[in-house]
């Protein structure tokens, strides 16, 4: 939105500040009520739900759904979960089909899933006792922080695996560390997934730096695997430094756990001259694709119980 001019009236100051949403309470303190009435029968303005007017005819911005959001569900409510994280910048995460609100534990915040017209996201208020100021940021609107949206988000996903791609991916992008995110866990006894999230963090403390590499190492703990050591730094032929996805010092064992981008021409060329330098330099290396890891853990472990055994490592 454009800003204001300096002698603009409080109430282009509150749209702007607000992204164009407004309680009817604001807009009638602003205006009047004869004047609101006027701006809704001409359809400059809109009514988006009870309590909530937005000052145009449009198409709802993100902004401005999230403030419709926070608004429509009552005093104290601030946005949580997948919307302020990817506000904050969190990529490679899909957007859900409703925006999460919290509001304070003891009072009651209203289901405006279907109170809402068609085109703007329903919302989903969630009640917590349990909002310290440490996870909360000042925003506009107010929001939680990074690492508490992405513990959020992760319990309301919908299946395990999503909630797992939005930890390992804020870890990934450095928007939330690992030890802030586990210690939002700890904060938060009774939260959904509580073990998932914990766990994913921990992988990413330790190094894991993707989902694949994240669920190698589950991979390796539930086939009673030796852990290896994670983004192990290498120089190639060039002298450039490499991470190794997967290294086991003692056996000279490497594993690449590839993502879609592998096959792209330019990765596809690197990665072959990478694994001819491994080669050489007397290691030996073995590589699965990330859908490989997840869709067949089995054989993914039969390969490489096979590939530890024949470097040297003895089961116990």
């Amino acid at each position: 939105m454009r800003l204001p001019r300096d002698d603009s009236d409080a109430l282009a100051w509150t749209l702007f500040a607000q992204s164009n949403a407004v309680t009817t309470a604001q807009a009638v303190r602003l205006l009047s009520v004869a004047k609101v009435r006027h701006l809704l029968a001409t359809k400059r303005w809109q009514r988006i739900c009870r309590g909530v007017l937005v000052a145009h005819d449009g198409d709802l911005t993100t902004d401005t759904a999230n403030w419709v959001a926070v608004l429509a569900a009552g005093p104290g409510a601030v946005l949580a979960g997948i919307a302020p994280a990817r506000a904050g910048g969190l990529r490679g995460v899909r957007r859900r089909d409703a925006i999460d609100v919290l509001v304070p534990g003891d009072r009651h915040g209203p289901n405006l899933r279907h109170r809402l017209p068609l085109g703007m996201p329903g919302v989903r208020v969630h009640r917590t006792a349990l909002l310290p100021s440490s996870d909360l940021q000042r925003a506009r609107p107010d929001r939680t922080s990074m690492a508490r949206s992405v513990v959020d988000a992760a319990q309301w996903a919908g299946t395990p695996d999503e909630g797992r791609v939005i930890v390992a991916a804020a870890c990934q992008q450095r928007l939330a560390t690992p030890r802030e995110i586990l210690a939002v866990v700890h904060r938060l006894p009774r939260a959904k997934r509580r073990r998932l999230v914990t766990q994913t963090a921990l992988d990413a403390a330790g190094g894991a730096q993707s989902l694949g590499e994240i669920d190698f190492v589950r991979l390796c703990r539930r086939h009673r695997l030796p852990i290896p050591d994670l983004q192990e730094r290498r120089k190639d032929a060039s002298g450039r430094i490499r991470f190794l996805d997967a290294y086991w010092r003692a056996f000279r064992l490497q594993v690449e756990v590839d993502g879609a981008h592998h096959m792209e021409v330019r990765h596809w060329e690197a990665d072959m001259d990478r694994q001819n330098d491994v080669w050489i330099d007397g290691d030996r290396i073995l590589r699965f694709t990330a859908a490989r890891v997840r869709a067949r853990p089995d054989r993914v472990a039969a390969k490489l119980r096979r590939a530890l055994v024949a470097a040297g490592w003895m089961e116990i």
